[in-house]
């Protein structure tokens, strides 16, 4: 397995627009970054920070999210989405994930992901099929 570092820290900046806002509150004005796509794209910075330490064949799949979404980001907003390794335990490796737009913190929590090998984890799921 290879060397994971604790604090390592990477960002993505995401624009939020009409395929990550909100449609339901009806008002054009009112639409903002959902908050299924801002996990998302904490859970992407968190995978894109820890793949590159990883073996070939290995990747990350999520685990654990506990997010608070704390703010509205406005459509057109830049949305900045850092994540942080905190610790490795075998092979779950948690992270602080955060997102920020030009007001402040809109989202924060932590993020857990468990290392895979790719074809292993093919395997097993044609098997369930």
């Amino acid at each position: 397995m290879p060397e994971i570092q604790i604090g390592a820290q990477r960002e993505e900046v995401v624009r939020v627009d009409d395929e990550n806002a909100i449609r339901f509150l009806g008002l054009e004005g009112a639409r903002v970054l959902s908050t299924p796509h801002m996990i998302g794209y904490m859970e992407r910075t968190s995978r894109n920070l820890v793949l590159p330490m990883l073996d070939p064949g290995f990747d990350t799949v999520g685990t654990i999210v506990n997010v608070a979404h704390l703010g509205a980001a406005p459509m057109g907003s830049e949305v900045t989405f850092r994540s942080e390794i905190e610790s490795v335990e075998n092979r779950r490796v948690n992270f602080r994930v955060s997102a920020f737009h030009q007001h402040g913190k809109i989202g924060e929590g932590s993020h857990q992901r468990f290392i895979i090998h790719v074809e292993r984890f093919a395997e097993k799921l044609r098997a369930k099929s």
